[in-house]
Parts: C-alpha cells; structure tokens; sequence
C-alpha cells in the first residue's frame, strides 16, 4: 500500500471514533450556565410560601471518647442532607449527557443547619465538602466532622449504667414554614459503618423530629435529635474494682461467723489491722528506700551514725557484704580504729605532706631536714611567702618553680580527692539502701508469717484433732 493511501486511512478512522473529549466542554458550559445568575442567598423553591424539605440523616463513625466530669460526648460522624434546588436543573441531552455535578458549597444555597448542644470550641465542627448536584436539582451534601456534644452524665449505677446522649439539628436561622427537617429514616441513624468501642456497647441511635416554639420567636423551630443509647462494658471493672471489694467484703463478713464464745472475731480483725498496717508501712519504707538509693553528694552528706549502723552492724547482722569487703566485727574494730588514727596523723601532718604525701622525698628534694621542718605546720595562705624568704643555702629548688609545682599538685590532689569522696559516698548510701531493703524484707515476712499462724492456730477447728 502506497503510504498516501495508508495516511489517508487512518485519517478516516480517527475521525470516525467517539469524541468522548467534548465532555469536559460541555460541563465547563454547564457550570457557565447554572452559576451565571444563580444567588447563593436565595431560598431555591418554585413556590415562596411553601416550606423547603430537607432531608436528613447521620452516620455514626466511632464514639471516640465519653468525657464523665465534663459530660462531653465525643463523636467521630457524618451527617447526610438531601433537598432539591429549582435552580440548578438541566437537560442532560443538552451538555453531552452531564449527569451530575460537584460543586464546593461556598457557590450554592445550603441549608445552615447546625448540632444545637455543640460543645467544641468553633461550634461546627464539620468539615465542608462538595455538593453532588444532579440535573434534576437534587442536592446531596454530606459533611463529615468530629462532634463534641453536651450530655448528662448519670453514674448513679456505676459501673452498670446505661447513658443516653443527644444530638440536636436543626437550622440556626430559617424557621419551619421556610425550611422543613425531615427525617431520612425512621429507624434512626445509620450504624452500618460503626467502630466498635472497648469502654461502650452501642445499644442504639433512635431519632425524633421535633417541632418546638422557642421563646425569642414565635416561630415554630423543626430540629432532628439522634439519642445516642450506650452501656459501659462491665468486664475491666468487674475484675479489678467489683471482685477485690467482694473478697475483702467476704473475708470481713467471716468474723460474723464465729461463735461468740470463741473470742476469734477480734482475732480476725486484728488480723486485718495488721495486714493494713503492714502494707502502709511496706509503702512508707519503699519510699525511704528509693530515697537513699538517689542520693549524692552534692545534696546529701551522710551521718555517722548512719555509717555505723547501715553500713557496718546491720550488713553484719545480716549477713551482707559488699564487693571486696568483709564485714565481720573485727572488721568493724578495725574501721572504726582507723578512723582516730587518720584524724590523729592528719593533725600532724605538714601541708606539704598532706598535698604530696611524699614527706621524705621532699627533705630530700630540699636538701636536708631543715627545710621540711621550717615548712612543717605552714597554712596555704602563707606557703608562698614563707618559700619566698627560704634562702637559697636551705632550699635548693627554685622559689617561683616550687609554687608553680605546688599550686597545681595541691589542686590536681584535691580534685581527685574530692572525686573519690562523692562516689564512695554515693556507693555507701546505695549499700545503705540495699540493707534497708533487706531488713525491710526479713522484718515484714516474719511479721507476715507470725501474724497468720498466730491467727491459725488460736482459732480451735483449724486443726483436726
């Protein structure tokens, strides 16, 4: 084939398809059209003194929380509204078989119908999508949103009770000779698409049109109010509120059980006094514990007597030992021996002893003992005067080089001293933690014990005999 002969086929055959393409014109021409000379503030009906019928309905989503101290229902919804509008209909054969249109509701007549007992803070809390407008003038406009309503709370049967809360509708400013609710169906609202909650049963969303005459205006107001019905889920407050009150109930119930004659009806309370007190007590010494197990340094400056009882005799006494550390009580003679001889001998010893603690290294260094005599006692605040008059002939090292040398050993000693005193201090109130914890532990168990077989064996059918 020849290829002037093939162009001029597929000329043909292109031509002779659909011109499905025209749609978009002829919607284009459409919304030209309806929206030319259409008033958004007119009420769109052939007949002036006769009501618009609008109808409307819910579709609940999910109830996302039930607020019981601010009695606020919050609910995750769409409402579904359906009138006619005289003003934008059309001959579909016209526009190239339009059908129907989506057109944002800020350029169309809506009704302004809003939740009455609203309690979010924009009191609509819709969200404004498009409006399905079909050539035969329906409208359909369904806004989804989160709602918070007003709702009565009643716990007067907690946990089994049943709460109803209301949803009102209605228009804000069109009375019921202008704008007539009618309800969309008459088993309520829609709950096909509901979300199961884990606190509320959903029993049920009736709804009632109701006509009212509010005292502003003479008026009567139509509004569509949906109750929705839900029964808290027991299961949660069964098992941890209702069964623990029963047994505890029940074990007091016990000591009316008793003959009088026994005596065991006060034995059994006592009992109960003293398992209360001991969980009281349990709770006061857990915080005491944990209180000493945070402690540090810079806050806290740990006691002597604390030192002698939680770190040496009650680790003792029970039996505790720390890691590289025995305690016995020749252990404990000997710490306590140690402590009068390091405060003895820090009383004698010279500054530059306790800096350096290289006492005969530095008569040496200094060329005889008279250096380290004349030096021995000296306060830091006199140290630099007193080398700056030692003569040459006694001191061998150089005045300024010394001070220099000394100044910063004194501070890197003190540093390292310091560091070693707050995480020794931390450690030992930790250990002190960890004795008052296992006192705690030894101290409540016999008390738990003794308590109980006490209390069994004074009662007389406890054994058989």
């Amino acid at each position: 084939m020849a290829p002037a002969a093939a162009l001029l086929l597929a000329t043909l055959l292109f031509m002779a398809l659909p011109k499905e393409s025209l749609q978009g014109p002829h919607e284009r021409r459409l919304l030209n059209d309806l929206l030319a000379a259409y008033n958004t503030l007119e009420r769109p009906v052939a007949n002036e003194s006769e009501p618009l019928e609008v109808k409307f309905g819910l579709t609940l989503q999910q109830i996302i929380d039930v607020d019981e101290k601010n009695q606020i229902l919050t609910t995750n919804a769409w409402l579904n509204l359906e009138w006619n509008d005289y003003n934008l209909r059309w001959n579909e054969s016209e526009y190239g078989g339009v059908k129907d249109l989506r057109i944002t509701p800020t350029k169309l007549w809506k009704p302004d119908v809003l939740m009455y007992n609203s309690a979010d803070e924009g009191f609509d809390g819709t969200y404004h999508t498009n409006v399905v407008v079909r050539n035969n003038g329906s409208c359909l406009y369904v806004p989804p949103g989160i709602f918070k309503s007003t709702c009565k709370i009643d716990i007067t049967w907690f946990p089994f009770d049943d709460q109803h809360c209301d949803m009102k509708f209605g228009s804000w400013t069109y009375d019921g000779n202008q704008l007539d609710l009618v309800l969309k169906s008459e088993t309520g609202g829609d709950l096909s698409d509901f979300i199961t909650n884990g606190e509320w049963h959903l029993i049920g969303m009736p709804g009632k049109k109701n006509t009212i005459v509010y005292a502003c205006c003479p008026e009567p107001y139509v509004d569509i109010t949906f109750t929705i019905q839900i029964r808290r889920r027991t299961l949660y407050y069964f098992f941890n509120l209702i069964v623990p009150c029963v047994l505890i109930s029940s074990m007091a119930l016990l000591g009316f059980t008793l003959p009088p004659e026994s005596g065991e009806k006060l034995t059994l309370g006592t009992y109960f006094n003293c398992i209360m007190f001991m969980v009281a007590s349990s709770v006061v010494l857990t915080v005491v514990v944990l209180n000493y197990h945070h402690r540090t340094a810079d806050i806290h400056e740990m006691p002597q007597w604390v030192k002698t009882v939680l770190l040496h005799w009650f680790p003792w006494f029970l039996r505790m030992s720390r890691p590289g550390k025995k305690i016995t009580l020749r252990t404990i003679k000997m710490h306590k021996r140690k402590k009068e001889l390091e405060l003895k001998d820090r009383s004698c010893k010279s500054l530059l002893t306790n800096v350096l603690e290289l006492d005969d290294d530095f008569r040496q260094m200094s060329g005889g003992p008279s250096c380290g005599n004349y030096l021995r006692g000296m306060s830091a605040s006199t140290l630099d005067e007193t080398v700056a008059h030692v003569g040459g002939s006694a001191c061998s090292v150089s005045q300024r080089e010394l001070q220099l040398i000394l100044r910063e050993l004194q501070f890197i000693t003190l540093r390292m001293r310091q560091a070693d005193e707050k995480a020794d201090l931390i450690s030992d109130w930790k250990f002190a933690a960890m004795v008052v914890d296992r006192f705690c532990l030894i101290i409540f168990t016999m008390f738990t014990v003794v308590a109980t077989v006490a209390v069994l064996l004074s009662a007389p059918h406890i054994i058989v005999e």
